[in-house]
């Protein structure tokens, strides 16, 4: 168990340090090809309630796409990070300009705050059709490396558990942050489907 972490540590860190290389320009021209390819996608198209992070710096930029759920009258779910813990709800986010009032966390990040009880729980309702996941890393299996907190493993569990079951999960890559392997333990959920610019 602490190999598996320590290998985990060093290949977070190789990785930050790959996507810390990449030009902001750059950065903004793989998740314009990422958003589109995602806007063709059958999951997408035909998914009536979504989940999608409010990316940080080093992941790919999601604004576009929030902006697209909106334009096609999907349901907008965001998550909200419980600090100590494992614990992440998906809440619904009403409308762009709802996103831009919302406080920031440490991480610089938008979300509903902790004391916000008026907001719908996907879970709590309908369930979710996809959820688009962030993560440091990735391999063409479908491991992800994620920062260590557990939360999406942890809410994806939550979900098995709902009438509704496990939404299609997506995620979105910079092709600097694809690995050969990914080492992962029972608890790691794997990802359906991870989009990457593909080389011609």
């Amino acid at each position: 168990m602490a190999a598996l972490r320590a290998a985990k540590q060093t290949l977070r860190r190789e990785i930050k340090r790959r996507v810390a290389a990449l030009s902001a320009e750059e950065r903004r021209r793989q998740a314009q090809v990422l958003s589109r390819q995602l806007f063709r996608h059958p999951k997408y198209l035909s998914c009536k309630r979504i989940a999608v992070f409010l990316s940080m710096d080093d992941e790919v930029r999601t604004e576009e796409i929030i902006k697209d759920v909106f334009k096609c009258g999907k349901s907008c779910f965001i998550p909200r990070y419980e600090s100590g813990s494992s614990h992440m709800d998906m809440l619904k986010l009403n409308s762009l300009q709802d996103m831009e009032t919302l406080p920031l966390t440490s991480w610089n990040i938008r979300q509903p705050a902790e004391d916000d009880d008026s907001r719908e729980e996907a879970l709590a309702t309908g369930g979710l059709d996809l959820i688009l996941m962030p993560g440091l890393g990735f391999d063409l299996l479908g491991r992800r490396l994620g920062r260590g907190k557990g939360f999406y493993d942890t809410y994806l569990e939550r979900c098995i558990g709902h009438p509704k079951g496990k939404p299609y999960t997506i995620a979105l890559a910079f092709k600097e942050q694809l690995c050969q392997e990914i080492p992962v333990d029972d608890n790691d959920v794997l990802i359906d489907e991870i989009l990457y610019e593909e080389d011609e």
